[in-house]
């Protein structure tokens, strides 16, 4: 049974516009603004993807989109909402949605910093994502990058830089895209264009609870505790979300980088 989290100021509505909040990135003629804007439509098609990028950086905070994932078979196909820096030593935490041929839906989640990755954790979704809006949440500070699905914890990344592991510092954009990951997220197979288009419906884009900057170099007051998401009960998961974590992780994770490296991570 999971046990779910939303924190009270995370849960506050008040929708806007998407334009108050975000611009679309590329592939201009495949993003669509439904719901009086509240709502954004990305296509996939063999002619282009799409992509969506908040107009603000961030230098800490708690990120949430409901997504509604493309239908039918859509391997090959990768829905994606994630936080990159703009540097040329990148900074990036994901969420990759690698498209379907049958149930389970495969969610791949990665952690860039200093423009290296490798820090892959995969798992099954315990739910159809096509059928409905579902949440996807990450929440970031200095001591933790943790990412929900419907508020039920499935990824933490502890900040260990003190063993000598490497952490997210750089600002970050808030990202979401529908691309054509055709061979790399697909195991191989090509995706099959005779489904397209592909449709992936992203909500609730706003209110963006964070901190935002201007440039890359003051980003030491978004550390601050007068950010909610700076407290010190976020610095770590409570026993009631630890608990949803543990089962998660044992029932649906069939992948995990730190099991897979021979060699042991600090931050593992």
């Amino acid at each position: 049974m999971f046990l779910a989290w939303r924190h009270a100021d995370a849960a506050k509505e008040g929708e806007v516009s998407f334009n108050e909040n975000y611009k679309v990135l590329w592939g201009s003629d495949h993003v669509q603004l439904l719901n009086q804007e509240k709502e954004v439509r990305l296509t996939l098609d063999p002619s282009s993807g799409a992509g969506i990028e908040s107009k603000t950086m961030y230098g800490s905070g708690y990120f949430q989109m409901k997504i509604k994932l493309p239908e039918k078979n859509s391997i090959g196909a990768v829905t994606t909402f994630y936080l990159i820096s703009h540097s040329n030593i990148h900074d990036e935490v994901d969420f990759e949605f690698l498209g379907n041929e049958t149930t389970p839906y495969t969610l791949s989640t990665n952690i860039f910093i200093n423009d290296g990755g490798g820090r892959e954790q995969q798992f099954h979704l315990w739910f159809d994502p096509t059928k409905d809006f579902h949440s996807y949440s990450l929440l970031w500070n200095q001591h933790q990058i943790a990412l929900f699905v419907d508020h039920v914890p499935i990824r933490v990344y502890k900040n260990k830089t003190i063993l000598g592991a490497e952490y997210p510092t750089q600002p970050m954009y808030i990202d979401a895209s529908l691309w054509h990951g055709d061979g790399w997220a697909s195991g191989g197979k090509p995706i099959d264009w005779s489904q397209a288009p592909f449709n992936a419906y992203y909500k609730e884009l706003s209110p963006i609870h964070a901190c935002p900057l201007q440039d890359n170099t003051n980003t030491q007051h978004c550390h601050s505790s007068k950010f909610w998401w700076n407290g010190e009960k976020h610095w770590e998961l409570n026993p009631q979300q630890q608990s949803s974590y543990e089962h998660v992780r044992k029932t649906y994770m069939f992948y995990d980088y730190c099991a897979n490296n021979p060699t042991p991570l600090p931050e593992c």
